[in-house]
């Protein structure tokens, strides 16, 4: 039995309860996007009981859709990529990532500093195109890399190519990532490269995530140990730092993530798939980029009857790791919940309600693949 979980990267469904907490009132990916754009046309998604989840326009909810349909909430405290993957593969972390509002402290930037034996630019939050467009004259003057955080609990160091190569900048990066440890043990280190000229600055495709380790197993964990595939498709391997894969398919954009994802199914293995579809969150959502955000949907579901097909009697789920609203002033990702689509060939689909926790999703997988993995959620069905 393959067992395929794709993530579309910040599209969530609407606020948490608590997202006044996070600053998120009123952030509700989908259907804001919805109306930014006078309705959405995913006729694919419209099948599988999109529109049966929350009210989007344009998605109209169907009587008898192909996949089991509804939406989870997070019970980790916190909005981030890693807090998010991590509890959908059954990691529920009690504790939040340390955030640096204010920038990094100089007990983190002075030792970063003299491991890279050089000064450095930033150190304050900002939007990655925004800082590179502020400071990136200045960083090809002196040489000195871009440092920036955000809303997340992430340490992003941002270079130009030419300047500073993308593997000198990744080990930049895992020098960051010893100094960044007990209390002061972010999420991630993120290596941002960019190239271009003055005025016309872009990020590159060669970003890599310097992840922390899950403190304890995950449903990927079980399934590796029982003999399956692990297969991490795209940015996943890093968010997981490897850890719990048997296997690792490179994928840089949402089109080569969804190629790579369709070759893979075409092999005879058994085990978990995870993929994630980043284009959302890191194109569109942080750059409040509604029509990109729209074309991105729209692709894939132009990718979904080819998907269904490979999957044939096997198992789908399609979900996100939080949200991340393009129609908002912010351009951090938002405190929402995320929707669930199951689909598995020859069930019959039916309504999964509120989820208390994403950890429901690795519940159902310990479930489907017999691997008694013990989480504190419950399974989407009982056998």
């Amino acid at each position: 039995m393959k067992v395929v979980v794709i993530v579309l990267d910040g599209v969530g469904v609407g606020e948490l309860p608590d997202a006044h907490l996070f600053q998120d009132q009123g952030s509700s990916t989908l259907p804001n996007l919805a109306e930014y754009m006078g309705g959405l046309n995913l006729p694919n998604l419209e099948k599988l009981g999109l529109g049966n989840i929350v009210p989007i326009r344009g998605i109209e909810p169907v009587d008898n859709p192909l996949a089991s349909f509804g939406k989870m909430a997070e019970r980790s405290p916190g909005k981030d990529t890693t807090l998010g993957h991590w509890e959908l593969m059954g990691l529920i972390k009690r504790k939040p990532f340390p955030t640096y509002p204010n920038g990094f402290p100089p007990e983190i930037i002075e030792p970063f500093k003299k491991a890279i034996k050089r000064d450095i630019l930033g150190n304050i939050p900002a939007s990655g195109t925004e800082i590179i467009k502020k400071l990136g004259e200045e960083h090809i003057r002196t040489g000195y890399p871009i440092v920036y955080t955000s809303a997340d609990s992430v340490f992003q160091i941002a270079a130009h190519e030419k300047i500073i190569p993308p593997e000198e900048l990744y080990e930049m990066c895992r020098k960051a990532r010893k100094i960044l440890r007990g209390k002061h043990a972010v999420g991630r280190v993120i290596a941002r490269p960019f190239l271009g000229e003055s005025c016309s600055f872009y990020r590159t495709p060669r970003r890599k995530d310097f992840s922390l380790l899950p403190p304890r197993k995950t449903v990927l964990d079980f399934a590796k140990e029982k003999g399956l595939e692990t297969i991490a498709v795209g940015k996943v391997y890093d968010i997981f730092g490897g850890k719990g894969f048997t296997k690792h398919i490179p994928s840089q954009t949402n089109r080569e993530t969804m190629e790579n994802t369709l070759m893979v199914l075409k092999d005879d293995w058994d085990g978990i798939l995870l993929a994630n579809l980043v284009d959302f969150d890191m194109l569109y959502g942080h750059r409040n980029d509604p029509e990109g955000f729209t074309i991105a949907l729209k692709e894939f579901d132009d990718f979904l009857p080819l998907l269904l097909e490979r999957v044939a009697e096997n198992s789908l789920f399609i979900t996100a790791d939080h949200g991340c609203d393009p129609t908002t002033p912010s351009t951090d990702h938002s405190r929402e919940y995320v929707p669930i689509l199951f689909y598995q060939g020859g069930r019959k689909a039916t309504c999964l309600g509120i989820r208390k926790t994403f950890a429901d999703l690795s519940a159902t997988i310990s479930q489907i693949l017999h691997l008694n993995f013990p989480v504190k959620a419950l399974p989407f069905f009982y056998a």
